[in-house]
């Protein structure tokens, strides 16, 4: 009688989570990024640098650098934010969590593949993707499952790589893709291998207990629950660290211009700043594009082609207790170094 009782619950809570994915995604990304692809094509550019406008330097250190900052950037990404949250309580609530379990639940590349193909319709930015997977990671998903989606929506974002392609030129786009697809599905076996015999008995007992225990109340009173909970958790932390780099523009990037050439040290130091430093969903397009204008070589514009989108501070403290200390840290040691390597190729190939 409790199976017959679950089905109908299970069906109803994917309509309602897809309704809200499909719905939230093409209001938020597929329909603004499709009209803006024909802009792209049309101007050769999307916009201004949220970094530093038209200037070539980032204003000095001060509380209206962070506010200004805070407040450009949440006016472009609150709204993928509310979805982002919306579908990562509802990742917990809706979806049966043997599902989750069965489909991303394996420490192998099989759901490696999965995580990072599942991540191409979203299209979020590093810490809008974020509380989708911290959901999946709740629902215990494999950790390298859940990297492959985190980062692929930013290394693999479909309409970034096309605003790239129209505005950078599409040498830039085709070095982002093969750098990206190493990212999204390397990263996320070796993340897989990292997982210890223990670390995979308790997920095991964890989903065992989920698929269970029948929990208490509605799905729409628990999703209500996890939605204010991940909301209280993750927002406050997360607009402190963007007013703090929003504050720090001017030293993690300096004044742009010649000097910043295709020396190891440059190549280096800005892929430091654009792993740490966080941007709105294709923000690192105008960010290059007026970096290259000022006449910064293309080694250190290779570096933050695959630093900036790819993870940040905020993104990363919000998923400080959604995987081992040891995996971020993994995580943020390979990002800086697919920048210096992402520089290193610009330079070689001569873009």
């Amino acid at each position: 009688m409790q199976t017959t009782l679950r089905q109908p619950r299970a069906a109803l809570g994917w309509i309602v989570f897809l309704l809200i994915a499909v719905v939230g995604l093409f209001y938020v990304k597929w329909f603004p990024y499709y009209n803006r692809a024909f802009v792209a094509a049309s101007q050769h550019s999307i916009g201004k640098s949220i970094l530093m406008g038209t200037s070539a330097n980032a204003p000095a250190p001060s509380l209206q650098a962070a506010l200004d900052y805070a407040l450009a950037y949440g006016k472009a990404i609150w709204q993928a934010m509310v979805l982002g949250l919306l579908l990562g309580s509802a990742v917990q609530a809706l979806i049966p969590p043997q599902w989750v379990a069965r489909a991303l639940g394996r420490s192998d590349f099989s759901s490696v593949v999965k995580g990072g193909l599942m991540s191409l319709p979203g299209m979020m930015c590093t810490c809008c993707a974020a509380p989708v997977v911290a959901g999946l990671r709740a629902r215990q998903a494999a950790p390298g499952a859940a990297i492959a989606f985190w980062l692929g929506n930013t290394a693999l974002n479909p309409a970034t790589l096309i605003f790239m392609g129209f505005v950078l030129g599409w040498q830039w786009m085709g070095l982002r893709l093969a750098l990206g697809i190493v990212m999204v599905f390397g990263l996320g076996y070796l993340v897989n291998r990292m997982v210890t015999p223990k670390e995979a008995e308790a997920s095991r007992d964890e989903i065992a207990k989920l698929i269970t225990i029948d929990e208490a109340g509605t799905a729409f009173s628990r999703w209500l629950k996890i939605l204010g909970a991940m909301t209280l958790r993750l927002v406050p932390e997360y607009i402190v660290l963007v007013l703090i780099l929003g504050a720090a523009r001017a030293w993690l990037f300096p004044h742009i211009g010649p000097n910043i050439d295709n020396s190891l040290v440059w190549i280096v130091a800005l892929s430091i700043a654009g792993t740490l430093f966080v941007i709105p969903t294709a923000g690192e397009v105008p960010i290059i594009q007026a970096m290259l204008s000022f006449g910064m070589a293309s080694g250190p514009a290779g570096a933050l082609l695959m630093t900036l989108p790819l993870i940040s501070v905020p993104s990363m403290a919000m998923l400080g207790r959604s995987f081992p200390r040891r995996v971020l840290t993994v995580v943020a040691l390979a990002v800086l170094v697919c920048g210096v390597v992402s520089g290193l190729l610009a330079v070689a190939l001569g873009f």
